[in-house]
């Protein structure tokens, strides 16, 4: 075994996140979190020998770790007051570059911005390392883009983008062409080749030309081919292509589902790709690059039997006529009389895609006589650009016009009823059940507003809420004020009979600080008139959800579903 992140500590709350190997494979850097916190600590280890360096880089957050030669380079902000790790604005992030062996305290600062303290700095390099690209942001849309060419001394960077009007991503680089997905003037996104020599954008090259109908998702580079993933109605497609963007192969699918990343590097003759649906789990399938067969590589193997079960897809009006979908999972032969527990699931923000994946808690909703429910709401990334812009800012209340839609269709049509509808979502989709259950408490038996931003006119106060304007704007603004107001969750709680709600939150999350669950769950409990209780939940040495360890995953699973179940006054099989 390379790496077991059990070892990280006694009690399983210290976690894995970005990991990096070296080009040349010597080493292997790797961040490690602990109690569920956004602060990182990068440490190195030696593949040769699999002992561990004494490199170790504090303070980081949000950073990648991108190789060149014997050192690597990340992000990091200024170390925080005492006390206010957790809470405290994160400004002044910067780019360094660590040289093995070297303490952090010498590693020199490659990139900063002292007159923009909100900008956020990330660094990546291209394959053959030829190249560094730096990206810088201000929300959670839209991104600069500067490259340097490394094969240069003292070069300097040379600006591909110069505003935050569109964001890019890095693929990588093909003799001195750099490949970038963007939906710059392409809302669904397509590749395009940027000269290093002539980076200026009337040199730009159309690799891919934006899909009409569906959205570009991810490329790589594998096999001297562009791998790319596609959502085609919220749902993964897959395709290859050769350097020139010519289509080669629309890869076969087991299923509706989803695609992950696909791994492999430029001249490999084997790609890899994850995917999975509602009722298989997530599975690693090989692509191979020259027959484009796809084989399983490695499946869990889960007590589980998908064969009585079905998912369908479908679309319902919301409030303003336009047409929403969503995915309903539920035993293939189920009473349509509304007396299945149902569990109703959204998001809605961020340009975030919510696409069918596999859950083990839900499987044995499933097996209780359950159904499951997926909305594709507007604010996310399902259909592109202008679906995502469609649910933010002052139009934020589509989002929850969408969600409310889902479950009067479903109420109307005899999934279920109010007192069997339970409602769930987490960060962004905490703020979406909260708005919901506020606005329409009669359409809902339990809710579930996890990790979310509940106060809406402070949460910019906070560690990277700033970030999140693009999508809600801020109180500072009168106009944006008045919306924001409107549905805050916190704002509007009144004296009326609320459905059985679990608030639930994490002592170390510095995403979303605990303060929204806090204070949205006393507004609750002070304003209930019904019988219904008024919960929350607070796990310790936890953070905003990534790297929590099984045995907290489980409990908590399990507290959520019997909180659903005993509200409903549902037995459980077992």
């Amino acid at each position: 075994m390379l790496l077991d992140p059990n070892t990280f500590s006694k009690d399983g709350t210290s976690s894995l996140g970005e990991l990096s190997i070296s080009k040349d494979g010597n080493y292997m850097a790797f961040t490690i979190s602990t109690g569920g916190s956004d602060w990182r600590n990068i440490v190195v280890q030696d593949l040769k020998t699999n002992q561990m360096l004494t490199d170790t880089i504090r303070w980081a957050k949000f950073t990648g770790i991108a190789w060149e030669k014997d050192g690597f380079y990340y992000s990091r902000f200024p170390e925080p007051a005492k006390g206010d790790e957790l809470s405290a604005s994160n400004q002044f992030g910067a780019i360094y570059y660590h040289k093995l062996g070297i303490p952090q305290s010498a590693d020199p600062l490659i990139f900063a911005d002292r007159s923009h303290p909100n900008r956020f700095f990330s660094a990546e390099t291209s394959e053959d390392e030829k190249y560094l690209l730096l990206s810088a942001s201000e929300t959670t849309s839209g991104n600069m883009l500067y490259c340097k060419d490394l094969s240069k001394p003292g070069a300097s960077f040379v600006p591909i983008s110069d505003n935050f009007d569109s964001d890019f991503n890095f693929i990588d680089n093909v003799e001195g062409k750099l490949l970038f997905m963007t939906n710059k003037k392409a809302p669904n996104r397509r590749l395009i080749s940027v000269s290093a020599a002539q980076p200026e954008e009337e040199y730009w090259e159309n690799i891919i030309p934006e899909n009409s109908d569906d959205v570009l998702q991810s490329a790589s580079l594998c096999g001297g081919k562009i791998v790319c993933q596609y959502l085609h109605n919220a749902s993964s497609s897959l395709k290859v292509f050769s350097l020139d963007g010519k289509l080669e192969k629309e890869v076969s699918l087991p299923e509706i589902g989803t695609v992950g990343g696909v791994s492999g590097n430029k001249d490999d003759k084997t790609a890899f790709f994850s995917f999975q649906s509602f009722l298989r789990p997530n599975t690693i399938y090989s692509l191979d690059m020259g027959t484009f067969d796809v084989k399983p590589f490695k499946a869990p193997k889960i007590a589980f039997n998908p064969d009585s079960f079905e998912t369908e897809q479908i679309w319902y009006p919301s409030k303003d006529g336009t047409k929403i979908p969503m995915f309903v999972t539920r035993k293939k032969k189920v009473a349509m009389d509304g007396s299945n527990p149902t569990l109703l699931y959204g998001y809605g923000g961020f340009n975030i895609s919510v696409t069918p994946s596999f859950s083990a808690s839900r499987a044995t909703l499933l097996e209780n006589n359950g159904i499951y429910v997926v909305a594709n709401i507007r604010g996310g990334g399902e259909f592109g650009e202008k679906w995502h812009k469609a649910g933010t800012k002052c139009q934020k209340q589509n989002v929850f016009d969408d969600f409310i839609g889902a479950a009067e269709y479903l109420i109307a049509k005899g999934y279920t009823k109010p007192e069997n509808l339970a409602i769930q979502g987490g960060s962004n989709g905490g703020l979406l059940v909260g708005a919901c259950m506020t606005q329409r408490p009669e359409l809902f038996g339990v809710c579930f507003p996890q990790v979310g931003v509940l106060d809406m006119l402070r949460y910019h106060k906070f560690t990277i809420g700033r970030a999140w304007s693009v999508d809600y704007g801020l109180s500072e603004n009168k106009d944006e004020f008045e919306c924001l107001l409107r549905y805050s969750p916190l704002h509007n709680v009144e004296k009326i009979a609320y459905p059985a709600t679990m608030v639930t939150t994490a002592d170390h999350d510095d995403r979303v600080v605990p303060a929204h669950s806090f204070k949205f769950a006393a507004a609750l409990q002070a304003h209930q008139t019904a019988k219904n209780p008024t919960l929350i939940r607070i796990e310790t040495s936890a953070g905003h959800g990534a790297g929590k360890p099984t045995k907290k995953l489980l409990e908590e699973a399990a507290d959520m579903l019997s909180f659903m179940l005993y509200n409903m006054k549902k037995r459980v099989i077992y």
